[in-house]
C-alpha cells in the first residue's frame, strides 16, 4: 500500500525573506543547472530576475513550464498578461517535466512552475523520485490549471468488464515516467485495489508503440486521458481510431481507492463532453484527475501573483479561446479548485480570492 501519511515537513524560505514581499538579497542573476535532477538545462537559465520586482516598477514572473500541453497552457496565460497587464512581466521557461520544475523553483531558478499535486505530494512525503534527494522548500499554490482526467479501456474481444477482470491481463497505464501513469499506479496499488493491481502484467514501452500492440493483442486494456472539453492526448486518439475499445466499469474498490489518494481528484464526465471517436458503451465516465497547478516560490513577488491571479480570473475566456485546454472558471472560487490543506497558498493569490469572496477558510496562506 502506498503510504501517503504526511511527514512533517518545514516550509524553508531560501537565503533571505521579508515576509510577503518579493525576494531580497539575491547576489546572482545566474545559476548553475549542471546538477538539475530533471536532467539537461531544460531552457532555463538559472536567472532569478523573475523572482522579485525588475527594479523599474515593474512587477515580473518566470514561470517554468513542461514541454507539450503543458507549454501550450503557459503560453496561452503568458500572451493573455501581455494584453490585458501593464504592470506584470511574465516569461515563459521550459522545464523538465512536473517532477523537474519543482525541483528547479526548490533552487530559484524561476519564481513560480506548473506542476501537479501527485507530484507535490510526493514532494512532501519524500516518495517517488523524492525519496533520493528530497527537496527544502515546497512551492505554494496559486490556481488550478487543467486536469488530465484519466479512467480505463479494453479491447472488445476481451472479457473484461470491470476494473477486477484487469487481474492476469496484460494492462498500459501509459509510458514509464509519465505523470498519469505515476498516479494511476499509486491509485491502483493502495487497498482496496491493491491485490486486483499486483496481479496484473503492467506494460512498458513508449505512448508511439501502444496502440500497435493493442490492435495485435499484445495490450488487453489501457488508460485513456485528457482534459474534458479540450481532446484526449494523442496515442489515445490513435488508438481509438485504429480498434474496437470498451469502457471499462470501476469497482466500489477502485472508486474507494481514488478518494483517499490525496495525490489524486476525481470526476464524473459525461460523454456527451468528452466523447470518443466511437461509441464505448457508456453515458458517463468515472475519473481519477491528474491536476495540474500554477505554483509560485515562497520568495515569489505577493503583488505580482496577485496580479496574474487577476488577470487569470477577469480574461479567462482570452485565456481559454488560445488554449482549450485551461479551465474554464465559472467562478473565482473554481481557481481553488485543486487546493489541497497541507500545501499553503501563496500569500499573493490568497490576498486575491479573500478580496473576491472566494477565500476557503479550511486553507491556509504561507507565511
Amino acid at each position: 500500500m502506498v503510504d501517503d501519511t504526511l511527514q512533517r515537513r518545514e516550509f524553508l524560505y531560501g537565503a533571505t525573506t521579508a515576509g510577503i514581499v518579493g525576494l531580497a538579497g539575491c547576489s546572482s542573476s545566474t545559476g548553475d543547472t549542471s546538477n538539475s535532477p530533471g536532467g539537461g538545462s531544460g531552457g532555463g537559465s538559472g536567472d532569478q530576475s523573475g523572482t522579485g520586482d525588475s527594479g523599474g516598477g515593474e512587477l515580473s514572473l518566470r514561470i517554468g513550464t513542461s514541454a507539450g500541453g503543458t507549454k501550450n497552457v503557459g503560453l496561452a496565460v503568458e500572451r493573455t498578461v501581455s494584453q490585458h497587464s501593464d504592470k506584470l512581466d511574465y516569461a515563459t521557461v521550459e522545464s523538465p517535466g512536473y517532477v523537474g520544475t519543482i525541483y528547479r523553483m526548490a533552487q530559484d531558478q524561476f519564481s513560480g512552475g506548473i506542476t501537479d499535486n501527485n507530484s507535490l505530494t510526493k514532494a512532501l512525503t519524500d516518495r517517488g523520485s523524492f525519496s533520493d534527494k528530497s527537496v527544502d522548500e515546497i512551492p505554494y499554490y496559486g490556481f488550478y490549471a487543467f486536469p488530465y482526467s484519466i479512467y480505463l479501456i479494453a479491447r472488445d474481444g476481451t472479457d473484461i468488464e470491470t476494473f477486477d477482470d484487469l487481474a492476469g491481463k496484460n494492462v498500459y497505464p501509459a509510458e514509464p515516467g509519465y505523470s498519469t501513469r505515476a498516479t494511476t499506479l499509486d491509485v491502483w496499488s493502495q487497498d482496496p485495489t491493491k491485490e486486483i493491481y499486483e496481479q496484473m502484467n503492467i506494460q512498458n514501452m513508449g505512448v508511439g508503440d501502444a496502440p500497435g500492440a493493442m490492435e495485435e493483442g499484445r495490450i488487453d486494456a489501457a488508460i485513456a486521458y485528457g482534459t474534458p472539453g479540450a481532446g484526449y492526448t494523442g496515442w489515445v486518439t490513435e488508438y481509438d481510431a485504429r480498434l474496437d475499445v470498451h469502457y471499462v466499469e470501476p469497482t466500489d474498490a477502485l472508486k474507494e481507492s481514488v478518494a483517499t489518494y490525496s495525490g489524486a481528484g476525481s470526476s464524473t464526465i459525461s460523454m456527451s463532453d468528452w466523447s470518443m471517436q466511437q461509441d464505448i458503451g457508456t453515458d458517463e465516465v468515472f475519473t481519477w484527475d491528474l491536476e495540474v497547478n500554477y505554483t509560485f516560490t515562497p520568495e515569489a513577488n505577493a503583488d505580482a501573483v496577485y496580479e496574474l491571479c487577476r488577470v487569470v480570473d477577469e480574461h479567462n475566456d482570452v485565456v481559454n479561446e488560445a488554449e482549450a485546454q485551461f479551465n474554464d472558471f465559472e467562478s473565482t472560487a473554481d481557481m481553488l479548485g485543486s487546493a489541497r490543506e497541507k500545501i499553503p497558498v501563496h500569500p499573493g493569490a490568497a490576498k486575491y480570492y479573500k478580496e473576491n469572496e472566494a477565500w476557503d477558510e479550511s486553507l491556509s496562506v504561507g507565511e
